[in-house]
């Protein structure tokens, strides 16, 4: 390929995280994917848990989730990861309590350096604050935050933090409105 002359590609991933991920992705395959959706939301916790992820009480992780690594998910309590959502969590994805990742979002926390011809790969964690809402198809770019109580419109895509309370959508997004809570609906 014109301009790779010479050029070698390094692999930043050690080989003791792509074992990890190696075994966790059998794990996956075989015990966490076929669990039926609602009984056996306590047997993906567990196996999610074993691999090193902090997950707080009551909260839910369908089966079709996908999460690359389990050792950088934390998640608060009573939070959901829907049906189909990619937690690509090469750098750590902090989930707030209370907070709804809807079906077919894509949280990523690593891309690669376009400026180098060597594409060198570039961690960033994610943080969805509490009362957060990701809507169904949105993603959530490197090293981006929600704010809490702040919505992610469908198929948005956040390459910016997202403020608190803010209802943003499009791509990129931009905000459409503030969220304001009825006062019979606050807890």
């Amino acid at each position: 390929m014109k301009g790779f002359e010479g050029r070698s590609y390094v692999d930043s991933i050690p080989k003791c995280e792509k074992a990890k991920r190696f075994v966790w992705n059998i794990v996956w395959f075989f015990l966490f994917r076929p669990s039926p959706r609602w009984a056996l939301n306590r047997w993906r916790l567990f196996l999610l848990r074993s691999f090193g992820a902090k997950i707080d009480r009551g909260s839910r992780i369908l089966p079709s989730c996908y999460v690359w690594a389990p050792w950088n998910l934390t998640m608060g309590a009573y939070s959901v990861l829907a049906d189909d959502v990619k937690c690509y969590s090469m750098a750590s994805i902090i989930i707030g309590d209370r907070v709804t990742v809807s079906q077919g979002a894509y949280l990523c926390a690593g891309t690669h350096d376009i400026s180098s011809l060597r594409l060198p790969l570039i961690t960033r964690p994610i943080v969805l604050n509490d009362f957060s809402w990701v809507c169904a198809e949105a993603f959530i770019g490197p090293g981006n935050s929600v704010g809490e109580g702040a919505v992610v419109a469908a198929r948005a895509v956040v390459v910016t933090s997202v403020e608190s309370w803010d209802v943003v959508g499009g791509n990129p997004t931009r905000i459409i409105k503030k969220r304001i809570i009825k006062p019979e609906e606050k807890e």
